[in-house]
């Protein structure tokens, strides 16, 4: 007679074959007179329980003895052999690359110094009645004088005298208020003050430590390691990238070797050494390659400089060794970086959540790519408009200009952030497939076509 015990799997009680030969189950004639002491015994009933691996791997619970279809050793090694040679030359690069000290400004720049005080005193005037020059709006603000004592700079100590600043964009200032002051010297008014800004440290203070607290809040110890690995970000950037471009080196080498210390430090940082975490990375790296290769190609090809806008303007007759073609080139791969890390680390994970229920490779690969395609849809949409609204002011500006759509849209700086965008998006669509079929490789899988066994006859 053949049994038919049930066998726990990692989806419910399934039935197997396994049991054949063994005390039955479900007996037909044996009388129980003979059966009690057997019955009562535990082993008939839990004896083809202890066979993970088939829970775990063989879909109908068969004793074929296949093994797992999970990542292979060879797949794990392929993975570092790609990513170990990428990471030894980062930091060979960010080594090569590092500066040896911070540029040194020139010895006389002739600029103001400035000074930080607070204010203790404001007495606002009848403005005089006749219109200032300038567009309308321009003379907007109170007059009247306004009494700093200097806390910082030159003069500390001192309290000074010095008038309301007026204009489009001039702060308002109140008693209590901390402010910037510039030292201004006359040939015949000896040396003044004037306001031309608040001081923010305090306030962005308090609000850094309440975004950290929030993320903490939510994220526990997973909040801590983001907020690290945004330091190091950080880091990276203010220690390495913007030192090393004001000394004369290549933007788009440092930008790319700061983009993977970035990519390798923050990824495994954040999520942890993992298989998962390497596939995002190495979708991440090839997904920037394809990034730099487009826009090199296409800021060649629509002739872009670089020189865009005022503050790259000014940079370029200031910094004279920054290369700002380049620098357009390094800001592309830098800003790409951030939304890639996102749908990469996104994908692979989901490819392993989805990979808890065995499936074929490419109904694992199907499904994940779909879940993709909706966050790439959110996602090329914040990329844009992030590039709309930062540059918000200089596109009115424009367009009070009574030019044309197309010869708007083909202007300089329009087209850089054309471009950017573009190029972005390109690289952010690609890191789907990308890491989708990366990841599929390296999960757990199980044998196509699972199904709930029939019960035995």
């Amino acid at each position: 007679m053949r049994g038919d015990p049930w066998e726990e799997h990692d989806d419910g009680w399934e039935p197997t074959q396994r049991g054949a030969g063994r005390a039955p189950v479900f007996a037909e004639a044996p009388p129980p007179a003979d059966t009690p002491p057997p019955a009562e015994a535990p082993p008939p009933a839990e004896a083809p329980l202890p066979t993970p691996p088939a829970s775990e791997g063989s879909p109908h619970g068969h004793s074929h003895g296949g093994p797992v279809p999970t990542a292979s050793a060879r797949t794990r090694k392929a993975v570092m052999a790609v990513l170990l040679p990428a990471m030894l030359a980062t930091i060979v690069a960010l080594i090569a690359l590092w500066p040896g000290s911070a540029p040194e400004p020139p010895a006389e720049t002739g600029a103001p110094e400035r000074s930080y005080g607070q204010v203790s005193r404001v007495v606002e005037e009848a403005c005089p009645a006749t219109p200032e020059p300038g567009p309308a709006g321009s003379g907007t603000g109170p007059c009247g004088t306004a009494t700093v004592r200097i806390d910082e700079g030159p003069g500390s100590g001192q309290t000074v005298e010095t008038e309301l600043p007026r204009g489009p964009g001039a702060p308002r200032v109140a008693v209590g208020d901390r402010v910037v002051l510039l030292e201004l010297e006359g040939a015949f008014t000896g040396t003044g003050y004037s306001i031309i800004d608040h001081q923010r440290g305090q306030p962005m203070v308090w609000l850094i430590a309440l975004a950290a607290a929030v993320i903490i809040a939510f994220g526990r110890w997973r909040g801590l390691s983001a907020l690290a690995g945004l330091a190091v970000s950080f880091a990276v950037l203010l220690l390495f990238v913007i030192p090393a471009i004001l000394t004369g080196a290549s933007p788009l080498l440092v930008a790319i070797v700061g983009a993977a210390t970035i990519m390798f430090a923050v990824l495994y940082l954040t999520h942890g050494v993992t298989v998962h975490t390497s596939v995002a990375i190495l979708g991440t790296l090839a997904s920037l390659v394809l990034t730099g290769v487009l826009a090199a190609l296409f800021t060649a090809f629509t002739k872009l400089t670089g020189i865009g806008s005022e503050d790259s303007a000014y940079l370029a007759v200031t910094q004279g060794n920054v290369d700002m073609r380049g620098l357009l080139l390094a800001g592309i791969i830098i800003g790409s970086l951030g939304v890639l890390d996102d749908v990469t680390v996104t994908q692979a994970s989901t490819v392993a959540e989805l990979a808890r229920t065995p499936m074929p490779r490419i109904q694992l690969y199907r499904a994940a790519t779909r879940i993709g395609r909706a966050h790439v849809a959110s996602a090329v949409n914040t990329i844009v408009l992030a590039y709309a609204g930062a540059s918000l002011p200089l596109l009115l500006l424009i367009a009070a200009g009574n030019r044309g759509v197309v010869e708007l849209l083909t202007s300089e700086y329009l087209a850089q952030e054309i471009v950017r965008s573009a190029v972005g998006t390109i690289g952010l669509v690609a890191s789907v497939p990308i890491t989708t079929a990366l990841a599929t490789l390296v999960a757990t899988t199980a044998l196509p076509g699972r199904t709930r066994a029939p019960a035995a006859s």
